[in-house]
């Protein structure tokens, strides 16, 4: 046995046991007590470990939730309000992450209590071994269950015994247990299943460590009439006859049986003893489970229950415990009784009084010293004590300065109405207008309110309004107001306040001490990124903004503490004072500044928009160091322009060599025989005329007008349909370029100029006698296998080029077809054409040197879009069209949505002159297709509130909408967050919506295959916050003070889209196989999930005429446990990502990950259909498979599907599952309720599953009218006798 502190102890096992650590430092000047341990273990194992030590204040929630997918996560902290309280909300996201969160507790646990009810574990160890054997447990359990465990320890330092390091991990990664699901147990048995889980790791623990490790350990009378139940430090060392002592380590959760079992019928008596003085409600936690268990037990008589609080954590004496007896003996249960001394007021306020570190007090003795008794710091912790620890926050000090600033306004106003008042004095008079001009005056104010105080006392002013003034005194004198604070307000600038403060445009001013060292900069969480907020602040507009340093510049400091008071709206000062620990030299303060501000990390400025109305430059730049640097370089360039003006022979000389000139005078003297050339060139212009729906034609005839233009022709590119054939008529030379649509048509923006030369044909008519016409044709000979359809291949070009010959025109290059069945596609038939026009108008010697420009693809859209924003948002405001800018139109994709336009009745709107009927699609990113019958009822107000009455269920498991216009497009995307869906991400070029199989049979396993699917879902989401700025108008990012990163993706996003599904074998419905990524079920015998499968490269995706891409089933890499899932599927979309295709990267993956996969495991899929009807689950509940035709959701005649499902979703108590056959099913129905769903699935006809089989299994895609891809007819056309 060694002696060693419970915090010692817990520190190791958590570093032994965890992947990632993250440890909270307590407020200064306290250090964490687990650092030192922390860095003993790293120093010996190198650094091995990935450990992030948070400031007090930081945002420790969004720290956990990025390395939710780690592995086991551990996380440190000493019980403190402030921290544990603000772990609550980011508690409820992490409820499927293996995480274990200790924390120390000195003596009350009422702080700590606080997240009991957010976990599913909860642990209380009071000895030193307590603590080392429970921190074994909960990390055992957390890594089994996949789940938070909240492990609370006293601080006590005692001896103990440890095991070995190696046992650690052997114990850890032993055999594991059933784990419990409790989304599928019901409410009335998780309890019991988590307890037994606790259990099962419990006696684990105990064989581990060579003693027992009990929820429950008792000692005392066998047949007590007096029963204690004791959560804290006290110990009772005594026994005393007819008492029972029951020391409880597990509070989360208690089973009201194992409870009552210890309270034998004997009983007349439970005490209750918590060491929870701090506790804010009437009634304790432990007090409230116990009195449950006993109230659900049967008994002939029930024992008085008395809440007992500990007030101290030292021992318990016997006379004490005599005397909480007898206080028990003559009071009502519902008087709480206390046990042991209570700590003095004194004492409290020293221990929740904050501490301000020594080095900060530079910049208070300043801000003392330049406003005396006008400062006043509204977050002192001089309020602590009477306001609570919230008085230190940024929130509460706003929300005081708003409440003064409104009171002094309230003074102004009574000032005002006694002025008003025709009995007031004149001297009283004289005064109260006097301090209204000078009421803002720091010195004035003062005293000129005092001088109509005196006057008020004097009795000169009986009046009402003068009872209010001296009611408002203390706003008389013009403060100067302050909030201080830290580094760590700017981790998260809305979370920590900082934000409502800067936006709130009232006279408040904001010190931000910033202790970083420039030497530490780089030792932070990489994804833990400070935010400028300067920048930030400079962006609102309004704000006043410095950056000081007191030790490079004093006299800035002062400069800028006096500007920021005299600026009537926000100020942020944002002050540098570097320093480790509060034992930090002086000198080693000033080093520290000396390089951060000479190397420009921390510069030196101050911005006072209040100059700019004055017409004065606002910002003042005022580091010597980089001023020197400027002016440096100013005078050098003033030096250079002085001798170019005197002898402007000079300039060339000055900034190249004598071989550059002569390289410069051989390009001039090429440029110049190149002009007289085309000078020399008398070739007539060239129209260039295309008809194309895909934008493939288009492209080429850019091209043939960029490579005509650079020949010296003049040329104009056009559509078709722009000319009319009058017009067309009136041109000498046009080159023609037309892709196919359908069945030989022409594309949409050629069926104008079409359809009247057809009819010009009919007539007879000859009115292109002048016009001399080349055609160029595109199309695919593949399309077309069978002879009797091979004339609709190019049938658009060549219709054209005949009936142009029809009409008079001249032919002088002959027709050009491309096909892009040839090798290189459609290049193989333009190389062939181009040069025959060239020929024809006499520059086909012209030699071309100069690159062609570069076409803007969809990577340059992406990469200049800054993260996925554009000009979507100025596009929405855009009320002069119903469309957005074609770029946007590339982005909005990523946000989930399509533009379109009614195909049906474009050629109509084009001769009325109006641009298309544009509309848009927008379809939802919802992870294995569950949603809630709420959510349903809000996805049935959406279609009808903003698109066409209808939405559609997809393969991918989710829902779409149709004939959304563009100024419903962002509250239809708000009513959809509102119902806790999003739609980032469904589209684009990034990972889609996760699929997973729908199996009602199995309601556990798709349970465990839905969660998994949310969890890769949210890991490879996009992180930009564009959508939140675009659509939900939450101003996260002004201007670039905060910079977005994609740590995945990166700005150029992934080359194509990527697809994740999950299957459980055997049924294929995801069709596992066409995924980018495949997670293959794989399930243990005693039928629990044991890992996956992993397949990839799948992909049905090809880019028409590119014969580089082509389908490809997925190959199986290997078997992978749940956990490694998400990572896996991290790497093989980096891989995707950096080589764009879909070829076999097994050991490229592989070697990303570290490890090599497992050997795949069997498996067998026998259909890949939904069985319809009612099916009966593992779980008892009842399932409904629908059949939904097409997955469209709407009433039509006879077939109300859309109003009954409505109807369904109104009383339904389970969920709705879209399948991957665009069907649903309807969850999770119990016995009790079978009959009023069945009721309502007859009355609409809902119930009729004696489709044939082929028509059971059809699909139709949307087609036209909307997509603007659809080359033929498919849903609106119906079944035909399927």
């Amino acid at each position: 046995m060694t002696s060693t502190s419970s915090v010692a102890a817990v520190a190791r096992i958590a570093y032994l046991s965890s992947d990632v650590l993250v440890d909270s430092r307590p407020p200064l000047p306290t250090t964490s007590s687990f650092a030192e341990t922390f860095r003993t273990l790293s120093r010996e194992r190198a650094g091995s470990k990935a450990t992030y030590s948070l400031p007090f204040g930081a945002d420790v929630g969004s720290t956990l939730a990025q390395h939710s997918s780690v592995g086991l996560l551990s996380y440190t902290a000493t019980s403190h309000p402030q921290l544990l309280h603000r772990l609550v909300l980011p508690l409820s996201e992490l409820a499927s992450t293996p995480l274990v969160l200790h924390v120390a507790v000195n003596d009350d646990l009422s702080d700590a209590l606080v997240l009991r009810s957010t976990v599913p574990f909860c642990l209380y160890s009071r000895t030193a071994q307590q603590a080392h054997d429970n921190a074994l447990l909960a990390s055992r359990l957390a890594r089994v269950e996949g789940k938070p465990v909240l492990h609370i320890f006293a601080e006590v330092e005692e001896e103990l015994d440890e095991v070995k390091e190696e046992q650690v991990q052997s114990f850890l990664f032993a055999q594991q247990h059933p784990v419990v699901n409790g989304h599928v147990l019901p409410p009335a048995d998780y309890a019991p299943a988590l307890y037994r889980s606790y259990f099962d790791v419990a006696a684990s623990t105990s064989s581990l460590v060579h003693h027992s490790v009990q929820a429950l350990s008792q000692q005392g009378s066998t047949d007590p009439h007096t029963v204690v139940f004791s959560l804290g430090r006290a110990q009772f060392d005594f026994e005393e006859d007819g008492v029972n002592f029951v020391d409880v380590s597990l509070l989360h959760p208690l089973p009201a049986g194992r409870v009552t079992d210890l309270i034998p019928s004997s009983t007349v008596r439970v005490l209750i003893i918590e060491q929870v003085a701090r506790w804010s409600t009437k009634w304790t936690p432990l007090y409230l489970d116990i009195v449950g268990a006993i109230q659900q037990s049967k008994r002939d008589e029930y024992p008085a229950v008395y809440s007992v609080v500990l007030e101290n954590s030292g021992p318990v004496h016997h006379s004490d415990f005599l005397k909480l007896l007898e206080n028990a003996s003559g009071t009502s249960p519902s008087t709480r009784l206390h046990i042991g001394a209570a700590p003095s007021l004194s004492a409290v306020s020293e221990t929740v009084a904050p501490h301000i570190p020594k080095h900060e007090s530079s910049y208070l003795k300043i801000l003392h010293q330049v406003f005396g008794e006008r400062l006043e710091i509204s977050n002192s912790p001089e309020l602590v004590p009477s306001h609570g620890q919230l008085a230190t926050t940024p929130e509460f000090a706003l929300g005081r300065i708003r409440g003064q600033l409104e009171s002094r306004a309230e003074l102004v106003g009574a000032v005002q109405e006694l002025l008003r008042d025709l009995g007031v004095t004149p001297h009283l008079h004289a005064l109260l207008s006097k301090w209204l001009l000078v009421k803002d005056d720091p010195t004035k104010s003062r005293q000129s309110g005092e001088d109509i105080l005196e006057a008020l006392r004097s009795d000169e002013a009986p009046f009402t309004a003068a009872e209010r003034v001296l009611a408002l005194r203390e706003y008389f004198p013009a403060l100067s107001r302050w909030i201080v604070g830290s580094d760590a307000w700017s981790y998260d600038l809305g979370a920590s306040g900082l934000h409502h403060a800067i936006a709130s445009r009232l006279n408040v001013n904001i010190l931000v001490l910033d202790a970083t060292p420039y030497s530490s900069r780089n030792t932070a969480d990489p994804q833990r990124r400070k935010q400028d907020v300067g920048l930030y602040a400079m962006n609102h507009g309004d704000v006043y903004v410095a950056s000081v340093a007191v030790y490079s510049s004093y006299s800035q400091v002062l400069h800028a503490v006096m500007e920021a008071d005299k600026f009537e709206g926000p100020s942020v000062v944002l002050a540098y004072l570097p320093y480790k620990s509060e034992d930090s030299p002086a000198l080693e303060v000033l080093k520290e500044t000396k390089l951060a501000v000479d190397a420009g990390y921390w510069p030196l400025y101050r911005w006072d928009p209040s100059k700019e109305v004055q017409g004065k430059e606002p910002f003042s730049l005022d580091s010597d160091s980089v001023k020197n640097d400027l002016q440096q370089f100013l005078d050098r360039q003033n030096h250079l322009s002085q001798l170019v003006r005197s002898k402007p022979e000079l300039a060339t000389e000055l900034v190249s060599s004598l071989g550059e000139n002569v390289k410069e005078a051989r390009r001039k003297r090429a440029q110049q025989s190149y002009q007289e050339l085309l000078t020399a060139i008398d070739a007539p212009p060239l129209l260039i005329l295309y008809g194309s729906d895909g934008g493939k034609a288009e492209k080429v005839a850019r091209r043939l007008a960029n490579r005509s233009k650079m020949r010296g022709i003049s040329t104009t590119v056009a559509t078709m349909d722009s000319i009319s054939l009058e017009d067309l008529a009136k041109e000498e030379y046009v080159a023609f370029i037309t892709s196919v649509a359908g069945q030989g048509e022409f594309p949409q923006n050629a069926r104008t100029l079409a359809k009247a030369l057809h009819s010009a044909a009919g007539r007879s008519e000859k009115p292109l006698v002048n016009l001399k016409f080349t055609v160029f044709a595109m199309g695919d000979s593949h399309y077309w296998p069978r002879p009797e359809d091979a004339h609709y291949y190019n049938k658009a070009g060549k219709d054209l080029d005949s009936r142009l010959a029809l009409l008079g025109g001249e032919r002088v290059a002959d027709l050009g077809l491309a096909d892009d069945q040839d090798a290189d596609g459609p290049e193989t038939g333009y190389k062939l054409w181009e040069p025959l026009l060239w020929k024809l108008l006499g520059v086909d010697a012209v030699e071309i040197n100069e690159a062609e420009p570069e076409p803007i693809t969809n990577e340059h859209i992406k990469v200049a879009s800054q993260y996925l924003r554009g000009t979507i948002a100025e596009g929405l405001e855009d009320e002069s069209t119903g469309a957005l800018a074609p770029s946007d139109t590339q982005l909005t994709k990523f946000h989930g949505i399509y533009q379109q336009d009614d195909r049906d009745i474009r050629d109509e709107r084009q001769v009325q002159g109006v641009e298309p009927a544009y509309s848009f699609m927008i379809r939802v990113r919802m992870p294995g297709g569950v949603c809630s019958p709420e959510q349903w009822l809000m996805m049935d107000q959406i279609a009808d509130e903003h698109g066409n009455g209808t939405f559609k269920i997809t393969t991918r498991q989710t829902f779409q909408f149709h004939g959304v216009i563009k100024r419903h497009l962002k509250k239809a995307i708000q009513d959809i967050n509102r119902s806790l869906l999003d739609t980032l991400a469904a589209c684009g070029d990034v990972n889609r919506n996760v699929i997973t199989t729908s199996i009602p049979t199995l309601s556990k396993l798709h349970q465990q295959t839905y969660e998994f699917a949310k969890g890769v879902s949210e890991h490879l989401i996009p992180r930009t916050t564009a959508y939140h700025e675009i659509w939900l108008d939450k101003k996260l990012v002004a201007g670039d003070a905060i910079k977005d990163v994609e740590p995945l993706y990166g700005e150029f996003y992934l080359p194509r889209k990527f697809k994740v599904a999950v299957a459980v074998p055997p049924n294929n419905d995801v069709d596992i196989f066409a995924n980018d990524v495949g997670f293959i079920a794989i399930v243990d015998k005693n039928g629990e999930l044991a890992g996956f499968n992993v397949t990839a490269g799948g992909g049905m995706g090809v880019t028409h005429g590119n014969k580089k891409t082509y389908p490809r089933l997925g190959d199986v890499l290997g078997f992978c446990t749940v956990e490694q899932g998400p990572n896996i599927a991290e790497k093989i979309m980096l891989v995707q990502r950096d080589n764009g295709n879909r070829q076999d990267r097994k050991a490229e993956v592989e070697k990303l990950l570290g490890y090599r996969l497992q050997p795949a495991r069997p498996f067998a899929f026998d259909r890949n259909i939904d069985d319809y009807g009612w099916i009966k689950g593992d779980n008892g509940k009842h399932h409904f498979s629908s059949f939904i035709e097409n997955g469209r959701v709407q009433d039509e005649p006879d077939r109300d599907f859309k109003t009954a499902l409505r109807e369904i979703a109104k009383i339904h108590k389970g969920a709705f599952r879209l399948t991957a056959n665009q069907h649903l099913i309807i969850t999770d129905v119990a016995s009790e309720d079978v009959p009023q769903i069945a009721k309502l699935l007859a009355t609409y006809k809902l119930d009729d599953v004696s489709q044939s089989g082929l028509r059971l299994s059809s699909s139709a895609c949307v087609s036209f009218p909307t997509c603007g891809l659809a080359m033929a007819e498919s849903e609106r056309v119906g079944y035909i006798s399927l």
